[in-house]
């Protein structure tokens, strides 16, 4: 962080310290410098002393040190202040800032939260070796608060406290030690311990809550004892009934203690118990039922079930997936191992005597709902219908097999509503339990959570078979990636090498052209030149002698009346355009090719001989 997050310079300046600590070990007397020079190492200006300890290092890793900001959270009373200051800066400068802030005097100021203790108001922030953040909290012992922020700042830590509940079950003779925050009201309170006693909350009686306390309180607010309040809760008594309890009812009594007291508690809501049952013979006791006969759609049958079980039920239920059974298979069972749920079919028939009970109590008890929604997908059907239970066994069928058809057939009308629990496995899907409806809050939690221990144990399995398998695709996938590009590399060198041969040919047929029409023209020229005259003639002749760049000589004999031009064919027919190079004479310094070409080799006063020398044009 101190460079910038460039790790090739933090290696070299650990390094550079290294050796320095090293030399200094050697030697006590030599002084070890703190950190590397700003300058590069090899500058003239570096003494021998730092060249020492300090190597060069290559110029392209010699970056610029910025100041290192640090961040401080500073906590006052109700209020929080950010602060960004450097780190050469000293504590008294945060101060400094924070009173600006606050309105609060540095003298009356004390600034709390650093690892070391109090530390002085001059000490430089770098030597504290900070994180980049880092949370402070400034205290006013001279300033006395206000009553409204100390009663806030009260109840907020009374909020955050854990207040421990002996709650003494009269008729169970058991005490219950439970522990809440202080934000829980004791509604929700009254709501958990209904799940341990078996005991609606409207039939609940307390003894201990303070007079003043409501259920919307807070424990927090409602003024109980901290950190321990003893309270006590029996079933609230309801008036005698001189009915004498059907023969349904007794079965009832047979199955679940607190679902018989609950149909004796009936009759304070005026409610009949044969419709509480839904057993009523009048049709206008007999409730809407759950889902539609022969209903054509699967989806709209499933949305008429939800409806109908909130209005009956509540909104606390747990959510009801909605679509076909194989959907809910697919949404369970074929996604991510990560991601996969156990299914939960929920089977309801309105003629079994526990399926009010069971759906108030069991499926709409707070624990058992966040767990069904956490862990599973819950999907449901009403089977009150044969139709509706025939389409189930067929459904049953081409998805788990008729093993489970047939079980859930033989399950007698008394034994619903039934909680099959399905695991989805490699090669076909298996129903790990099947919870009647003859059960308790405490049982049902154990057998879900029993069946969520072995559904655990195969999803690591799959978890890790399919992180091998997903390593193995990603290693075929990175080495075809890799096969490609280099097949795409080979392809693009290729083409870049035919595109230099087919460059380099294009060149060479441009050069040849130029150099075949230099012949040509060269031929062309030497083919128009008048003969060499000979040495004996009534004409005066001129010799010439001409020096190449390379250092040779051309010697020819020319008529003195010959015009420049002929001389200048001349030159350029032994490879020496005129247009190229210009023809110098050696003393005084002339350059014939500016004369007129057609003035004579006398009139250019190159007679009766001369030495002349070409020169390249610039």
């Amino acid at each position: 962080e101190l460079n910038n997050w460039d790790l090739v310079v933090s290696s070299n300046i650990s390094s550079i310290n290294t050796t320095a600590l090293h030399d200094a070990s050697s030697d006590p007397f030599q002084a070890v410098p703190a950190a590397p020079p700003a300058a590069p190492a090899a500058s003239s200006s570096s003494s021998s002393s730092s060249s020492a300890f300090c190597p060069a290092l290559p110029s392209r890793h010699i970056v610029e040190r910025q100041p290192r900001m640090l961040n401080f959270r500073v906590e006052y009373r109700q209020r929080t202040v950010e602060v960004v200051i450097e780190e050469g800066s000293v504590i008294g400068e945060i101060k400094q800032i924070l009173e600006t802030e606050l309105q609060v005097p540095v003298s009356k100021m004390q600034l709390k939260g650093w690892k070391s203790g109090d530390l002085s108001d001059s000490i430089v922030l770098q030597s504290l070796h900070l994180p980049k953040n880092n949370s402070l909290y400034v205290l006013t012992p001279e300033i006395t608060p206000t009553a409204s922020t100390s009663q806030n700042s009260v109840l907020q830590e009374s909020l955050n406290q854990n207040f421990l509940l002996v709650i003494s079950h009269r008729e169970a003779q058991r005490d219950y030690n439970l522990n809440f925050p202080g934000s829980r009201t004791i509604q929700e309170v009254k709501r958990n311990v209904s799940d341990l006693i078996n005991i609606p909350v409207r039939h609940q009686q307390w003894e201990g809550w303070p007079a003043s306390a409501s259920d919307s309180m807070t424990l927090a607010a409602s003024g109980i004892s901290y950190p321990c309040h003893h309270l006590g809760v029996c079933r609230r008594s309801s008036p005698a009934n001189t009915r004498e309890p059907t023969e349904e009812c007794a079965d009832v009594h047979m199955v679940s203690d607190s679902e018989g007291d609950d149909f004796e508690d009936a009759s304070e809501f005026g409610v009949d118990e044969s419709e509480m049952f839904g057993m009523g013979t009048s049709t206008g006791s007999r409730k809407a039922p759950l889902m539609p006969e022969n209903t054509e759609n699967e989806v709209d049958a499933l949305m008429h079930f939800t409806a109908e079980f909130t209005t009956r039920y509540g909104e606390c239920h747990p959510v009801f997936f909605i679509g076909t059974l194989e959907a809910a298979s697919q949404e369970a069972f074929y996604g991510k191992a990560r991601d996969r749920k156990l299914l939960a079919i929920y089977l309801h028939n309105d003629e079994s005597v526990l399926g009010n009970v069971f759906c108030s109590q069991m499926m709409c008890a707070d624990s058992i709902v966040s767990y069904l929604s956490q862990n599973f997908i819950t999907w449901a059907w009403d089977v009150t219908k044969e139709a509706n239970k025939a389409r189930l066994l067929t459904m049953c069928t081409r998805h788990f097999g008729s093993v489970v058809a047939q079980t859930i057939r033989t399950y007698k009308t008394d034994q619903f509503p039934l909680l099959l629990i399905v695991m989805g496995k490699r090669t076909s899907n298996e129903v790990l339990n099947v919870i009647q409806g003859n059960t308790t809050v405490d049982e049902l939690m154990m057998r879900l959570m029993g069946a969520m221990e072995i559904f655990t144990a195969q999803q690591q399995e799959d978890i890790k078979d399919e992180d091998e398998r997903e390593a193995r695709e990603m290693v075929k996938r990175e080495q075809d990636e890799a096969y490609q590009l280099s097949l795409e590399a080979d392809r693009k060198k290729r083409e870049a090498q035919e595109r230099e041969q087919a460059e380099q040919l294009r060149l060479q047929q441009i050069q040849k052209e130029a150099d075949d029409e230099k012949e040509a023209i060269r031929l062309s020229l030497e083919h128009a030149l008048p003969p060499e005259p000979a040495d004996e003639g009534g004409e005066p002749i001129s010799k010439l002698r001409i020096r190449t760049p390379s250092g040779e000589f051309l010697v020819r004999r020319f008529l003195g009346s010959t015009k420049l031009k002929v001389l200048f064919d001349f030159v350029a027919s032994k490879g020496y355009p005129w247009e190229d190079f210009k023809l110098l004479t050696t003393f005084p310094r002339r350059n014939i090719t500016q004369l007129d070409p057609a003035s004579s080799l006398l009139e250019a006063k190159l007679f009766p001989q001369e030495t002349l020398f070409l020169e390249a044009k610039e």
